[in-house]
């Protein structure tokens, strides 16, 4: 009888232990409150070089210069996606004649496009920044035959300048200028919490599943 009551509590235990892991495990690939708001709150950048030679990834970071100058200075005073969007798809004639300039300043015929709509992207990390994996809104730059290595940032807020340029106060300023809470960003600045790499990891597997 002993023994039948030391199994039991045994198995209760093993059990308990089996359904507290389980619990945990799917919080933690739940969604994290005031995810979808990041979604929505930024614009991103990607830049697609003509291939991966030495001289067109050269002339990808050129481009994306020519490209970033121009979109920096007419988002300035942006103080929502929405706004950021609206303008940004009113100058993408200008910003490819801008792109164009430059490939030709390098002696270049290669043409390129520029387009803005909706992109998956997979999980991305900017030096301190991590972004989950999902759908945003993208300013696409695509150089000739765009088959080289990827450029990818954020262009608004405008943290697409090295990380390493904004400090900690000034970044968490302009997003929570564009509506995000703290704790909303938090999600993208707190890249070891274990929560937010299982949620990212999760989100990044389903969006290879779903393609």
């Amino acid at each position: 009888m002993m023994k039948h009551n030391k199994r039991a509590r045994r198995f209760g235990a093993v059990a308990l232990l089996l359904t507290l892991t389980l619990v945990w495990g799917v919080t933690a690939l739940l969604p994290v409150h005031g995810e979808g708001e990041i979604y929505d709150a930024v614009v991103r950048l990607h830049v697609v070089a003509n291939s991966d030679s030495e001289r067109d990834q050269a002339i990808k970071l050129r481009v994306r210069d020519a490209v970033l100058t121009l979109a920096s200075e007419r988002l300035d005073g942006c103080t929502s996606r929405a706004e950021a969007e609206r303008r940004l798809r009113g100058m993408t004639d200008e910003l490819t004649e801008v792109a164009r300039a430059e490939l030709a300043k390098q002696g270049e015929q290669t043409d390129v496009r520029v387009e803005l709509g909706r992109e998956e992207y997979p999980t991305r990390s900017y030096e301190r920044f991590c972004f989950p994996a999902g759908e945003y809104v993208s300013l696409r730059v695509l150089i000739g035959e765009a088959a080289g290595e990827n450029f990818w940032c954020v262009l608004f807020p405008p943290l697409c300048m090295s990380a390493a340029t904004v400090s900690r106060e000034r970044a968490e300023e302009e997003f929570i200028a564009v509506g995000l809470s703290r704790d909303q960003y938090a999600i993208i600045t707190e890249t070891q919490n274990t929560r937010y790499r299982l949620r990212f990891k999760f989100l990044e597997v389903v969006e290879r599943f779903l393609r």
